[in-house]
């Protein structure tokens, strides 16, 4: 029953995030609030509810390696995986400001969380964590990074018709509340789930939280970008991952540490160097192979590394 229950974790966490957005989005709609706060707060921050919902059970129930394994893993996955993937499915053009201000701030975002994350060889202290102190610095380059989205998007403004439609304001905070406890509901059996597999299969949290888990709450981003691989809608392909990571790191990791500090191991770090990784790959790759494009050559490397090291997780657990 705990692997049922796990499974549809995963389902209530995306049709929760999904119902959360389309209520709140139309909420929005009704007080006339601009297209782009919309989509770059309601829209953006529902996407990285699962993710959210996860962490912040992990964290709170003490299960610190699914919570932050959940987030670095994701960032991983993101790149090698359903980047790798879309790509194979069409080439993406990346556009000139991802290329050197997103995708060198989701590096950032990683080297940051590699150096908070070495209490021990850096400070000498006792024990690795990312306390309080550092999630409210994770959270103040959150901010940075909010201000340059607006600033980007009040001069590209686009509209959000096509998929979230406008709903009677009784209909909406309905769809808002459901989704709210289809997440919760969600998160709540994942992690659940997560430590029964770990116990039951002899697997470290760690592993579960950096494959299942996290493949698992990437599972909306994995089908954004297919489908728009699918209508070669580039920027939301890459932008969709890119931006990912970043939530992913300075606002979620960021959050859930405020909340409790999470401790870490120096194992931790081959996880931390994996996405600091893909992060540069990611960025060397569009000017080794062809200018400012991620090929299907790139792709098939992408998912083949991916493959490689999720192997050697499962190798050395």
């Amino acid at each position: 029953m705990t692997y049922v229950l796990f499974v549809l974790g995963f389902v209530l966490l995306i049709k929760g995030a999904d119902f959360l957005i389309n209520g709140a989005v139309s909420v929005s709609k009704a007080l006339r609030i601009s297209n782009i706060v919309i989509g770059l707060t309601v829209v953006a921050f529902g996407t990285s509810a699962p993710e959210l919902i996860v962490n912040i059970f992990a964290s709170i129930t003490g299960r610190n390696e699914i919570a932050f394994g959940n987030i670095i893993g994701s960032n991983i996955a993101n790149i090698f995986l359903i980047l790798g993937i879309a790509a194979i499915i069409y080439p993406l053009k990346v556009q000139k400001n991802t290329v050197w201000r997103e995708i060198p701030f989701s590096l950032l975002a990683a080297v940051i969380i590699l150096i908070m994350g070495n209490d021990v060889i850096i400070d000498g202290y006792g024990a690795n964590e990312i306390s309080r102190t550092d999630g409210l610095t994770l959270l103040g380059f959150f901010a940075i990074f909010m201000a340059y989205i607006f600033a980007i998007a009040r001069d590209t403004p686009q509209e959000i018709t096509e998929e979230y439609r406008k709903m009677s304001v009784t209909k909406s905070v309905m769809f808002v509340i459901a989704g709210i406890a289809a997440l919760t509901l969600g998160g709540k059996w994942i992690v659940e789930g997560a430590v029964f597999i770990s116990d039951t299969l002899g697997l470290s949290q760690s592993f579960v939280g950096l494959t299942i888990v996290a493949v698992g709450t990437s599972l909306p981003e994995l089908a954004t970008s297919i489908v728009a691989a699918l209508k070669k809608q580039n920027d939301i392909a890459i932008g969709n991952v890119v931006g990912s990571n970043i939530f992913n790191i300075f606002w979620i990791l960021g959050l859930t540490s405020v909340i409790k500090p999470i401790p870490l191991t120096s194992g931790n770090n081959l996880d931390m160097l994996m996405a600091i990784f893909a992060s540069f790959l990611l960025f060397i790759s569009i000017f080794i192979f062809r200018s400012h494009m991620v090929g299907r050559t790139e792709g098939f490397l992408f998912v083949l590394i991916y493959i490689a090291y999720i192997s050697y997780k499962a190798l050395n657990m």
